[in-house]
């Protein structure tokens, strides 16, 4: 600010402004709360998301995998 001069205040408004509701809503339930709340537990180890004959053969794993990382990279082009 230039010594002296008095700069004007600039105030911005808009017609169309929406009100912003408040956060979180009345009925906003932490997520520690519901993992209490369904019993759910933190991992101790990946192991535990092993699930035995999810794939039919090491074929199809090799499918998925290359669907999932071929997903994952055409976001990135």
């Amino acid at each position: 600010m230039m010594e002296g001069i008095a700069m004007p205040e600039v105030v911005v408004m808009s017609s169309s402004a929406e009100r912003v509701p408040e956060w979180p809503p009345a009925d906003h339930v932490p997520a520690e709360e519901l993992a209490r709340r369904q019993g759910v537990r933190p991992l101790v180890s990946a192991d535990e998301l092993v699930e035995p004959g999810m794939f039919e053969s090491d074929e199809e794993l090799d499918e998925f995998l290359a669907d999932l990382y071929a997903s994952r990279r055409a976001g990135m082009a």
